[in-house]
């Protein structure tokens, strides 16, 4: 008799792509009339995108500003040090896509888009950065795949410490011009690259204080507990941008004489303590979620009350929450854009600057498009990434 496992369906409940339409799509006459009412409003939608993209929009504003957009006023001969971090990044991306997405074709493909970003107008110097960069990551993913259990401890302490190795090469070491990697003021950066570091910073610093938050508002300790309300409900109850400017104008008032901080350094700190407050209470609706059993079973384990929470409650917590905290982030990543409203040039900020240019004026549209094209792609690879997280550890069916 063949495996229960391996037995195909009936032939009535096999799929294909006119069943799949006549169930979904023209299952009904209403059904059937919107079907074609959509599909013509799609139509004439792409149509006149299509048109406007391939034969009125003007993209050499975006070829000729390509090195602005990306790395803002960044020295062009200090932009090796970022191709390093990123070929960092790719090589790590290869070898956890190798151990733990070794099955996944799509997340393979995610490889190859650096070769597919140099058919981009950027310069033959950035193709060339770009090819390596494919070739980087497909030697990290043969390594991984090759070697996962030797790899698995070495990558997991790879990406820990790659934000101090990012910091690091973007910003230098010497102060001298002819020392050994110069530094690079932030007020240089810009572009991608600081809409980037802020997304980066952002989550790496607010995910702890976000944790410890919903920690303290669940404590028995009155202190903690009203502090840890205080903040969540302050920092909730008004927009980012405010926190912004305070971050700009107030948080050096708090500082000791002669003390100053960096301008992306009171950015950072602003997104960092406006996600906290929101992430906060996003990890609170999880622990809340977990039956009052697992604390019982814990107890009954001899466990305490820390071990209970790092152990048993929060992992169980955090995994409910995935597809919350993953929306959290790329919610982050796009309200970075608030920046460009207190001066700092981020990818938008670079884009009102292009706009500026008296050889491109009246291009808003191609800007704006591609600056959502980024936007949109970016979104999209993290909501990818936190979909095969979810398939993988089970979210909603275990």
């Amino acid at each position: 008799m063949a495996n229960l496992d391996t037995m195909m369906p009936p032939v009535t409940e096999r799929s294909n792509i006119l069943r799949w339409a006549r169930k979904n799509l023209f299952g009904s006459w209403t059904d059937s009339l919107l079907t074609v009412v959509g599909a013509l409003i799609a139509y004439w939608a792409m149509r006149g995108f299509l048109n406007w993209a391939l034969n009125v929009a003007e993209w050499e504003v975006i070829s000729a500003n390509m090195r602005l957009l990306m790395i803002g006023q960044y020295p062009i001969e200090h932009a090796g040090r970022l191709w390093l971090w990123l070929g960092f990044l790719v090589f790590l991306a290869g070898n956890s896509i190798g151990i733990w997405a070794r099955g996944s074709r799509y997340a393979f493909l995610l490889l190859l888009a650096p070769a597919a970003l140099a058919l981009a107008p950027f310069g033959s110097e950035p193709k060339r950065w770009l090819v390596a960069l494919t070739l980087t990551g497909l030697v990290g993913w043969g390594l991984g795949r090759g070697k996962p259990e030797v790899l698995k401890r070495s990558v997991i302490a790879g990406w820990v410490v790659s934000l101090p190795i990012i910091v690091i090469l973007t910003h230098g070491l010497s102060s001298s011009e002819t020392g050994f990697m110069p530094v690079v003021r932030t007020t240089l950066w810009g572009g991608l690259l600081l809409t980037f570091l802020l997304t980066v910073v952002g989550i790496l610093f607010s995910f702890p204080m976000g944790v410890a938050l919903a920690l303290g508002r669940r404590s028995e300790l009155s202190v903690i507990r009203w502090f840890s309300v205080g903040y969540i409900e302050l920092v909730r109850g008004v927009p980012l941008i405010t926190i912004l400017f305070m971050a700009q104008l107030m948080l050096p008032l708090f500082l000791p004489d002669g003390w100053t901080l960096d301008r992306v350094l009171r950015a950072m700190v602003g997104i960092t303590l406006f996600s906290a407050a929101y992430l906060a209470e996003n990890v609170r609706g999880g622990l809340q979620a977990i039956p009052k059993g697992q604390y019982e079973a814990a107890e009954a384990l001899g466990l305490n009350g820390v071990q209970t929470m790092i152990f048993i409650i929060l992992p169980q917590a955090l995994r409910l929450i995935i597809p919350i905290l993953v929306g959290q982030f790329i919610g982050v990543f796009k309200d970075t854009s608030l920046v460009a409203i207190v001066g700092l040039l981020d990818l938008l900020g670079i884009g009102k600057t292009v706009l500026a240019q008296p050889q491109f004026l009246g291009l808003q549209r191609e800007v704006y498009a591609f600056i959502s094209l980024i936007f949109w792609v970016l979104s999209y690879g993290m909501s990818y990434l936190s979909q095969q997280l979810e398939v993988r550890l089970g979210v909603g069916k275990r």
